[in-house]
């Protein structure tokens, strides 16, 4: 099966950009993925999921209700409903996939995402704050597991 693993986010917005490292992380563990760095969600990431059979994204999400570093596994439908495209807010990755399959893009058969509750994703400052920095090379853990379990190897 091949899989593509992307790691979104902005790695100058502090929190924002624990979805990159928690995925490099994972890529170092995991050589027969293949791994892509995005600041962009959405139509932006149609080219790139294109031909592959399973797509697991890992970003960061701000709920304000789950704890610092906790991490939720999503499907596309626990995205919301698809919208309307709109050009000053852009597309959201729902409706960016809804889209490309019916523009006749070959869209993955698996999509996955994993979202980390973060503290802070506005602040300009590289690297995240130490409540979820500590919490990087657990999440890659249990991402790793969760692969091999459902038979990505090594």
């Amino acid at each position: 099966m091949k899989t593509l693993l992307i790691g979104l986010g902005n790695p100058i917005l502090t929190d924002d950009g624990v979805g990159i490292l928690v995925g490099r992380e994972v890529k170092r563990q995991l050589s027969s993925v293949e791994f892509l760095e995005a600041s962009l969600a959405g139509i932006s990431l149609l080219e790139d999921i294109a031909g592959y059979d399973r797509v697991v994204i890992i970003d960061s999400i701000k709920t304000g209700k789950g704890a610092l570093g906790e991490m939720y596994k999503l499907r596309l439908e626990d995205l919301g409903k698809v919208a309307a495209p709109s050009f000053a807010h852009g597309v959201g990755l729902r409706t960016a996939i809804e889209l490309g399959k019916r523009l006749g893009y070959i869209i993955p058969e698996s999509l996955e995402i994993y979202a980390i509750e973060v503290k802070d994703n506005t602040t300009f400052h590289e690297g995240c704050t130490p409540e979820i920095e500590t919490r990087i090379p657990e999440l890659a853990q249990r991402i790793v597991k969760n692969l091999r379990l459902e038979g990505i190897e090594n």
